[in-house]
């Protein structure tokens, strides 16, 4: 795996959309509401797409026992589980909202439960979740189902709940091992803990097991985050979600808490992200492409080689483009030509489904050039390939008209060595693989018209 220098990536240390959407949630407007949806959805039940497609559902729990300072998500810190319980019902109104437009038994290849926590739940509310789910649709015996786990939260006996339930694929929020980092972030979580739980989840058969990090931490140094990584090899996960920690305390009042001062200049950032890029490849994991490493024999490392990668809400996957179904506060859903969100808060999203209402306040219905750049954007984030026949083929346009302007801006990008131009079309070159983003964001109308990056986080 060929390593980017850092003075690559300090030139390419600028904002940028993750594209797990094009175009990308901030686009969203209020315009869009339930009756939209509905629309989307009953379309989707009368068209063949129906049964040619699965579908992927994300649940959102938004539930956590404990404040990590550094967080960004959308959750509620309590103590109180029976919170969980009103939420459980709720749920389950909107499972019965969704099957009244889209059918019952809809076949279903992927499934992610994210949060907040959402470990957060009981037993009995995982069970009761999951019967709620398979009494509506039908989860297909070689999906994806999988879930985040807070290691404070879960023991060999709930893992083993999980396995029971069907999840196959686990991902554990580790940040970092350093007792000082983890004190600073209040998140503390021995690493013999995480060491234990992982190999009694690899006991128990689970398919993959994810490990998140972040780099640029209070109290991090390149040293300290050095030694997280000599544990996360020995560790061995089979996939690796490496995020850069962005310092937006205006934006998420949780950062408040954070000491400014604390954290790791820039140029520490940076060597901490390339040392990690060695350390990954030394140890024989793939870049499966912005933040994610995999070993080879991971279905995701397998997926890049075959050129099977997809991109959907929850990062990259290896099950065909298909619709998403978003549940639960601030879920984000894709049906047909349309992207849709819910109700950011609690009491917003009750009060809409206590009117009987899918509680959608806000979405996109794209358009034709929204589509095509869709398209473009999700070959060069998923493929790294983009060729020019095929799209002119799907789309009926002149490729290279179409996008001078765009492909002009590439040349730049092939003379520093990050893709390579030619009469075919783009190829992503390995060490453009590092700044995909970067390359993306060419074909991003949105943000070459309005240039306000600040919302993002940075690329590097």
């Amino acid at each position: 795996m060929t390593v980017a220098s850092p003075q690559l990536l300090t030139r390419f240390d600028v904002p940028g959309p993750r594209y797990t959407s094009y175009p990308t949630a901030d686009r969203f407007v209020e315009a869009f509401g339930e009756s939209d949806y509905v629309l989307a959805l009953q379309q989707r039940k009368l068209g063949s797409v129906a049964k040619a497609l699965p579908l992927s559902i994300y649940v959102h729990i938004l539930f956590c026992e404990s404040l990590c300072y550094y967080c960004a998500c959308n959750k509620i810190i309590t103590k109180h589980p029976e919170r969980a319980d009103v939420y459980l019902r709720y749920l389950s109104r909107e499972v019965e909202l969704h099957t009244a437009h889209c059918g019952i038994g809809q076949v279903v290849s992927q499934l992610h439960l994210g949060g907040g926590s959402p470990t957060f739940l009981s037993n009995e509310g995982l069970r009761d979740l999951m019967h709620m789910l398979r009494r509506s649709f039908t989860l297909a015996p070689d999906g994806e189902y999988s879930i985040e786990v807070d290691p404070r939260t879960v023991d060999e006996g709930r893992l083993a709940l999980l396995a029971e339930l069907g999840f196959n694929r686990l991902s554990f929020g580790v940040q970092d091992f350093d007792a000082e980092v983890q004190k600073a972030v209040h998140r503390i979580q021995p690493a013999e803990q995480v060491f234990a739980l992982v190999a009694s989840a690899r006991a128990l058969g689970f398919e993959s097991i994810n490990v998140d990090l972040i780099y640029g931490l209070p109290r991090q140094t390149p040293e300290s985050f050095d030694r997280t990584l000599a544990q996360v090899a020995q560790l061995r996960p089979d996939r690796i979600a490496l995020y850069a920690y962005a310092h937006l305390p205006d934006r998420f009042k949780p950062q408040r808490r954070i000491v400014t001062a604390d954290l790791p200049v820039a140029s520490s950032k940076v060597t901490m992200l390339a040392r990690s890029l060695e350390a990954f490849s030394e140890a024989g994991y793939v870049y499966v492409g912005m933040d994610h490493f995999a070993l080879p024999n991971d279905a995701l490392a397998i997926a890049k080689r075959q050129g099977r990668l997809h991109r959907n809400f929850q990062g990259y996957s290896t099950q065909p483009d298909c619709d998403l179904i978003g549940l639960g506060v601030s879920a984000i859903g894709r049906v047909g030509a349309t992207y849709s969100q819910n109700a950011k808060t609690l009491d917003d999203y009750y009060d809409h489904l206590n009117r009987g209402q899918l509680p959608v306040v806000r979405g996109l219905a794209l358009t034709r050039d929204d589509l095509v750049r869709r398209s473009v954007i999700m070959a060069l984030m998923c493929q790294g390939e983009l060729l020019f026949e095929p799209m002119e083929q799907a789309w009926l346009l002149d490729f290279r008209q179409y996008f001078s302007a765009e492909l002009t801006k590439l040349e730049e990008m092939a003379e520093q060595g990050l893709v390579v131009l030619n009469a075919e079309g783009v190829q992503v070159t390995d060490m453009g693989w590092y700044f995909v983003r970067g390359i993306a964001m060419v074909f991003d109308r949105y943000l070459q018209a309005d240039r306000n990056r600040a919302r993002f986080s940075r690329i590097i």
